[in-house]
């Protein structure tokens, strides 16, 4: 037990060293977690809200970000969405879009402002880099995405013969950049989303062969991993207009991890927001379904899902005052399912996510 002039000898020791650190190093270098001006982590939104819950509340600002799935899996749409909503809180966004794939329409339909949108297509995973880092720096910029990590080319390989191999040549990019940026990230609270591919290892008997580009230094960095599928292709008739997209929070350092989200992706119009909100007001009780019709407070509003979110279209304060009661109830701790957020029908997929 120590007595009360050793304790006060090491509270003088620890004011010295505190104060020394501050002088060396700057004002909140070093401070008592409790004394954090920001203890709560802000989020942003996915533009899903089965998501957002999923995730904990949207995607954490200040952090780093993977969005990995197969092609055409619905990764650029979710990170497009994160743009939009930044936007419309009146930040500031940067794409970079070292694919050169990025389309300036669907972006505009999924209500990006590409007017005021900061785009580079630089030639080198260096450049690339080197752009999201000085981005990050600036304190100016909300969120900075990266499409993509496969195409996050270096510069040796670029200048290279064709067949020439660069084992790990990537991964070590990626490495030492990460360890370079996410320092800067914390400091800025600029949110960073990189979107990787999905690769197949070689010779795995067990286990998922399933594997994404850039190395091992983008899982550990990453405070949040989502792993996107489709499961369902959305028709009436004959005709396709969407998929049906399953999340697996694969990794979440500022909630609780594994959880999963489903909701609609429209072609050409992005994640169905109404779709997602009638699925929460279904699963919070806000609005009840009893068969095919959905009823609220006792009085039947349609026959059929797809009915509902019309309904919810053509009559948009029925949507807002909806949405106000499912965010009020979520905030007051309404059950949901425990891992499962939004989902309609029990699919026989395969389990198909990733291992870590």
């Amino acid at each position: 037990m120590a007595t009360k002039t050793e304790t006060s000898d090491k509270q003088k020791a620890l004011s010295m060293v505190l104060t020394q650190i501050e002088r060396n190093f700057g004002k909140g270098s070093i401070m008592r977690l409790g004394d954090a001006t920001r203890m709560k982590v802000e989020t942003i939104s996915s533009g899903a809200l089965t998501l957002d819950l999923a995730l904990g509340g949207g995607l954490p600002k200040g952090r780093v970000i993977e969005v990995y799935g197969p092609e055409s899996s619905g990764k650029t749409t979710i990170a497009l969405h994160a743009v939009a909503e930044v936007q419309k809180a009146g930040g500031v966004a940067a794409y970079v879009d070292a694919e050169h794939a990025l389309d300036p329409a669907y972006a505009a339909n999924l209500g990006v402002d590409i007017d005021n949108l900061l785009v580079s297509q630089p030639d080198t995973g260096e450049a690339a880099l080197e752009i999201v880092d000085q981005l990050v720096r600036s304190t100016a910029v909300d969120i900075v995405v990266i499409d993509s990590v496969a195409a996050l080319v270096p510069r040796a390989e670029i200048e290279g013969e064709m067949g020439d191999s660069h084992m790990g040549l990537q991964a070590r990019l990626m490495s030492q950049a990460l360890r370079k940026i996410t320092g800067n990230i914390g400091k800025s609270g600029c949110t960073v989303v990189f979107i990787n591919q999905l690769r197949q290892k070689i010779g795995v008997t067990y286990g998922s062969p399933e594997t994404t580009t850039g190395g091992q230094a983008l899982k550990y960095y990453a405070s949040v991993r989502l792993d996107i599928r489709r499961i369902q292709t959305l028709k009436k008739g004959n005709e396709e207009y969407g998929t049906r997209a399953k999340v697996k929070v694969a990794k979440n350092k500022v909630a609780p991890p594994f959880r999963i989200a489903e909701f609609d992706i429209i072609f050409g119009k992005g994640i169905s927001t109404l779709g997602c909100l009638i699925d929460m007001a279904e699963e919070t009780g806000v609005v009840v379904r009893k068969g095919a019709w959905y009823s609220y407070n006792g009085d039947n509003i349609s026959q059929g899902r797809d009915n509902a979110i019309k309904y919810m279209e053509e009559k948009p304060e029925f949507a807002v005052e909806v949405e106000k009661l499912v965010r009020e109830k979520l905030e007051m701790g309404a059950e949901v399912s425990a891992n499962t957020v939004g989902v309609v029908d029990e699919h026989d997929s395969e389990d198909d996510e990733l291992e870590e």
